[in-house]
Parts: structure tokens; C-alpha cells; sequence
């Protein structure tokens, strides 16, 4: 978190952010948006009792007043007067909101950082770990869960709400002849997004080894992350058409058919990547100008020979009781292919959304702040 104090000056009225090499004075409006009282705000869900957007052009503030440590005393032009908690506006400047940072990573990541115990998981402290490992690299793959149908599910509540799409609760994943996915087949698959023709794509899959008895079936995980640094700091002009320019995705099945449009780099409303919608069996080259489309399809091709490079992607077996739990737009997921003759391969998966892990972390650790 960016660290933040609070200057009250009383001539003329105003109250003032410093950050490292930056000075911010805070706007009357802003201030007034933000009153505290319990008239003004609800103490349990924290929601306004009013509506901000009915608030007087030109509102002033007339008043500062340093109340004790990070407090104030402001009053309006509009006539209000409230007593302000300034730790409260922190959060204003915390781009990450409370999250950890993300940290990029190579095939050469310590294993220790993202496998985690799932029995330990029952612990506050060691859960609170799980969520930031998680949130951090983007990946954990969590040992020792049970082998039973469905176990899937049940890692899936401890770290959110598991999403239902037209493959189900969950899925099956092993070899299957005319299956609607060739996930279901037991060829070599590429690192990918799952489900970029989806809006909004699932946040997060987790796929669960029931049983590997193949020598092959490798399972693969690239961060996207690293990969885009990489064919940033190689090809800039190509990195900027993949992270505007969008890109059609269609799934056809029986009874559904889906298509989205969105770029091949993803980024959030503030500018920063987020991780990538990439999948070479079902994205479609975009309208663009010969010049254009040679620059595209050069830095296309260069993220894909990035993501199977050796000092980006990550192989290993998924063995029996081992889940991952994957960010689906930011690791990638790929599996080399494997003999059915060899034995059984079954894995259970499902997914869910981004913001169950984040908002179950940040709850524990508003938790552990009141502690």
C-alpha cells in the first residue's frame, strides 16, 4: 500500500495528502462524499444513508480542525459538520485495494511459494497464507485433498462460490471420443485461457487428479505475466495491437453457441495487465490492415513461442490428491498428451470467480486488524 499522511490546515480550510514525491489537496466535494456519522452512513454495511450525487455545485469547505491522531472536524458550505477518521481515506490510495501485489514468475518458481496442505486449511493463519499465495502468483496447487467425486467442490467453497456454466457444476476430464471439447481427448493441449468466448470469463478454474496412472498427461502452467514482459520489452508495437485491438471467440455445441470480443492482452480500468484471453483453437484473426495484421500476427505468434519456452513454462504431473487452482486469465493451462493404453487419467475441474478469494481475504484480514 502506498503510504499515505494527512496535513489539517485551518487558513485557508483544507486538508492535504503527502505521498512519496506528490502532494494532493483533497477536494471540498470529495470530503463531503465521504462523511463518517451514522446518519450519514450505516455502521453495519457501511452504506450511505444519503445520495452524493444530489450534493450542491460549488460545495466549500469552511472549517478544518485537527481532532487528536488522524481526525478532523470539517464543516461545508452546505451547512454539514462531522468528525472524520483520515485513516479511512487510505484506501483511496491503494490502487491494489488491500490485495497483494502480484508477483510474475518462471519455470524456476520455488514450489514451496504456491503448494500448500489442504488439511492444514482448517487454520486461520495457514488459510490466510493459501489466499495470499493464491492472490499473489496466481496458482497453488494444494496436496492431500480427498479422492472422492466432487471433492472439487468442496475446495472450491473454502475460497469462494463455485460457478455453474453449459459444461456444469463441475467437469470430467478424461479421454472420450467426439467429446465438445478437446480438453476431453487425450491430445497434447497448448497453454490457454479456458473460455475466452464467455462474458465475463471464469476467474479462476481448479482441476482436481482423481487418478494418473499415464506417464504422460503432464499438466502445464505459464504466468501470462512474465510472458507479456518479455514480448513487451521485444516487440512494444505488437504488444500494444494485442492489448487493443479485439479478438472474436466462438464455442459451438449441441444446444449453446457462444462468441466474445475482447483483446488478446487484458488490462483493468486503471491500465494494468491482468493477464491474457489466448487460446489458438478458438480465437479468429481481427479485421485489420495488411500492414497491421503482419505486426499482429507476429507478436501473436512470438507469445505463443514464449508460453511454450522452457524458461517460462512449467511442467509436472498432477498426481493423485493434488488440485491447482489456477487465475484463468492469468496462468495458463496446457497438458502434454498421453497413451490411454498406459491406464486411467481423471480429473475433476470446476471454476469459479475472481473476487471470491479476494473479497474472503480481505475479510480475514479486516478480521485479524480487530484482533
Amino acid at each position: 500500500m502506498v503510504q499515505v499522511t494527512f496535513e489539517i490546515k485551518q487558513q485557508p480550510a483544507s486538508v492535504i495528502a503527502q505521498l512519496p514525491g506528490e502532494t494532493i489537496v483533497l477536494a471540498p466535494l470529495w470530503l463531503r462524499e465521504r462523511c463518517q456519522d451514522a446518519v450519514s452512513l450505516d455502521v453495519t454495511t457501511q452504506q450511505r444513508l444519503f445520495n452524493p450525487h444530489n450534493l450542491p455545485d460549488g460545495i466549500t469547505l469552511v472549517e478544518a480542525e485537527a481532532k487528536g491522531v488522524d481526525q478532523a472536524w470539517l464543516s461545508f458550505s452546505d451547512g454539514y459538520a462531522g468528525l472524520y477518521d483520515l485513516t479511512e481515506f487510505r484506501a483511496d490510495f491503494d490502487p491494489l485495494d488491500g490485495l497483494p501485489t502480484p508477483i510474475s514468475w518462471k519455470s524456476n518458481i520455488d514450489t514451496q511459494l504456491i503448494y500448500i496442505d489442504f488439511n492444514r486449511l482448517t487454520d486461520f493463519d495457514y488459510r490466510l497464507e493459501a489466499f495470499s499465495k493464491f492472490l499473489t502468483y496466481g496458482v497453488v496447487v494444494i496436496q492431500y485433498v480427498p479422492t472422492e467425486a466432487e471433492s472439487v467442490l468442496d475446495v472450491g467453497k473454502i475460497f469462494g462460490q463455485v460457478r455453474e456454466t453449459n459444461f456444469g457444476k463441475y467437469f470430467e476430464v478424461y479421454s472420450r471420443p467426439n467429446s465438445n471439447d478437446l480438453a476431453y481427448r487425450s491430445i497434447h493441449l497448448d497453454p490457454h485461457t479456458d473460455n475466452p468466448y464467455r462474458d465475463p470469463m471464469p476467474g479462476i478454474q481448479l482441476l482436481h487428479c482423481l487418478i494418473n496412472e499415464t506417464s504422460g498427461g503432464l499438466s502445464t502452467l505459464v504466468d501470462s505475466l512474465a510472458v507479456a514482459e518479455q514480448l513487451k520489452l521485444e516487440d512494444p508495437e505488437g504488444f500494444e495491437l494485442l492489448a487493443n485491438v479485439p479478438v472474436r471467440y466462438r464455442h459451438v455445441d449441441n444446444d449453446v453457441e457462444l462468441i466474445e470480443r475482447r483483446p488478446i492482452i487484458m488490462t483493468d480500468a486503471l491500465g494494468r495487465m491482468t493477464g491474457v484471453s489466448y487460446s489458438p483453437r478458438l480465437d479468429y484473426l481481427p479485421l485489420l490492415n495488411e500492414h497491421d495484421m503482419a505486426i499482429f500476427h507476429r507478436a501473436r505468434r512470438r507469445m505463443g513461442e514464449l508460453f511454450v519456452d522452457p524458461a517460462f513454462e512449467r511442467r509436472f504431473k498432477l498426481e493423485k490428491g493434488e488440485l491447482q487452482m489456477f487465475n484463468n486469465t492469468r496462468v495458463l493451462h496446457g497438458r502434454t498428451s498421453f497413451d490411454t493404453n498406459e491406464g486411467r487419467r481423471h480429473l475433476q475441474g470446476c471454476y469459479m470467480d475472481m473476487d471470491g478469494p479476494k473479497g474472503i481475504y480481505k475479510a480475514m484480514k479486516r478480521s485479524l486488524k480487530a484482533q
